[in-house]
């Protein structure tokens, strides 16, 4: 046996490898707890930590949402009056029965006749995006005075009258609260055949649009 081989087998001894072995084994046990437990809670800690910060900015962000928060609720009520003035300014405060009612006792104080007073059609405000998109399509230019809240009304009227009275009734039409608009106005010259001293009187008919509440 060579000196080599001697110094090999004075190396690793029984004694060497009792000391040797649990330490190896001791330390694989404590990597194994290590990894185990400890690095799952300086995950979870990280983690926590993370969170932590992410409230704090939170935090320190509400006072500038709530001051935008409130910033918001002013334009919402300042839009929303401004769209209840814009309402009122088209459609007054009247409905469709109301408006009649108040045309009745404006033609009585201008000695206007009716002889027919008579709705033939009303549409409201639809606010869809789909009906949007068609009208584009289509190049169709709705109502600008046909808003949300508001129904618009078409009326034919007819009634005979005196000039003056007719224009004193226009005139006065003019200055009700609802926006009223006249179209397919025709008048006629009419004779009365009962006395040749009465004035002569005009046979008159025109469509009426008019804007309401719904």
């Amino acid at each position: 046996m060579t000196s080599s081989d001697l110094k090999r087998e004075k190396l690793i001894t029984p004694e060497k490898a009792s000391i040797i072995l649990p330490t190896i084994i001791s330390a694989l046990i404590s990597l194994i707890i290590f990894s185990a437990f400890a690095i799952p809670k300086y995950v979870y800690s990280n983690k926590v930590n993370n969170e932590l910060n992410e409230f704090k900015r939170k935090v320190d962000e509400l006072p500038d949402l709530k001051l935008q928060s409130e910033i918001i609720s002013k334009n919402l009520e300042k839009l929303n009056k401004e769209k209840s003035r814009i309402i009122n300014l088209i459609s007054g405060t009247s409905n469709l029965d109301t408006f009649i009612k108040r045309l009745g006792f404006i033609g009585e104080r201008n000695n206007i006749s009716f002889k027919s007073i008579k709705p033939i059609s009303s549409l409201k405000f639809v606010g869809t995006e789909n009906s949007s998109l068609i009208q584009n399509e289509l190049n169709i230019n709705p109502d600008p005075l046909l808003v949300e809240g508001v129904k618009k009304y078409v009326i034919n009227i007819n009634f005979t009258s005196q000039y003056k009275n007719l224009l004193a009734f226009l005139r006065e039409l003019e200055f009700q609260e609802n926006i009223i608009l006249f179209n397919d106005i025709n008048v006629e010259l009419k004779e009365s055949e009962r006395d040749s001293q009465e004035k002569s009187k005009l046979d008159v008919s025109l469509k009426m649009i008019v804007y309401g509440k719904i």
